[in-house]
């Protein structure tokens, strides 16, 4: 009666790993329980999802190294992995909800999020590329794409796109408050998609800045965003009720791979009560003002009724 925040399966969007194959499930090594699967597996595992009321995905494709170059060209072709992926889930369940990442890194030869020339990122250059995937996304059936690259103006140029094409009712889910954090390395693993050279840190935030996610979350939010979202989520509770306080988008935060890995080793060690745990950082989380969690918690939680 008097417990002021709940977490319910309406506020978590379950990321998921897709390989090219068949009948494929391989596990990620630095995250225990989560796989890779090949598209006839990652339907199953949605199946499963959805009878426990989890409706939201987030998809991230591995792609194979011989496809990958300069310019992410496999990002935007019609029959590439991710995007036949999309197609056969929204063709399964229609009542799914989709949400795609837009970022060059898994398909670029460089492992970054934007072109690189001479050792730098071009920023208009990559909106380009981006704008191209976004619309294949749309085109595909996702209902929220969500720009992970962090690139100055992709949300405006994003939004363009889609609207000229007439795709006015899919919905972006902008990466505004994207930190260049430690947290991301199993992440990284998962989809092989390192960087091959230098860091992102020129093009995520300094984890010192706090203001600095205002403007990035207010610019977003004035190119046409409707939801903001924070990454990581669990180091950086403090600007999720930041946005959250400033804004009257939804914020969506990502519980990331690192932050995951962390809680399940201390799990497996038998340092910390797995249920208490794991409820007690998305409630945090919530707690700190977002309404939507991506989270590799999202099925256990359902799984095991701990919410």
């Amino acid at each position: 009666m008097v417990q002021e925040t709940h977490v319910s399966a309406a506020n978590l969007i379950f990321p998921l790993f897709i390989i090219e194959g068949n009948n494929k499930k391989t596990e990620v090594a630095s995250m225990p329980g989560i796989f890779r699967y090949s598209i006839d597996n990652l339907l199953r595992e949605i199946e499963s999802c959805m009878k426990l009321g989890l409706n939201a995905f987030d998809l991230f494709p591995n792609i194979e190294e011989a496809l990958k170059d300069k310019y992410a060209t496999e990002s935007h072709r019609e029959e590439s992995l991710y995007l036949r992926a999309i197609r056969e889930v929204k063709k399964q369940f229609p009542e799914a909800c989709v949400v795609t990442d837009v970022a060059m890194d898994p398909y670029s030869s460089d492992g970054h999020d934007g072109i690189v020339e001479n050792g730098e990122i071009l920023n208009d250059e990559t909106l380009e590329v981006l704008g191209k995937m976004a619309l294949a996304h749309a085109q595909s059936g996702a209902d929220i794409i969500a720009p992970s690259d962090m690139m100055d103006g992709r949300v405006g140029y994003i939004r363009q796109v889609l609207d000229e094409n007439n795709f006015k009712h899919v919905s972006i889910m902008s990466y505004s408050a994207k930190y260049a954090s430690a947290f991301y390395g199993p992440f990284r693993d998962a989809l092989n998609s390192a960087p091959k050279f230098g860091d992102k840190k020129g093009y995520q935030m300094n984890p010192a800045n706090q203001r600095e996610a205002l403007i990035e979350s207010r610019l977003d939010e004035a190119e046409g965003a409707d939801f903001l979202m924070v990454k990581p989520a669990l180091a950086y509770l403090d600007v999720i009720k930041l946005i959250k306080d400033d804004t009257e988008l939804p914020v969506a935060a990502y519980n990331v791979s690192g932050e995951y890995a962390m809680v399940k080793a201390a799990i497996q060690n038998g340092w910390l009560n797995e249920q208490r745990a794991i409820t007690e950082v998305l409630l945090s989380i919530r707690r700190a003002g977002a309404t939507s969690i991506l989270t590799y918690h999202a099925k256990e939680v359902l799984e095991n009724k701990w919410l």
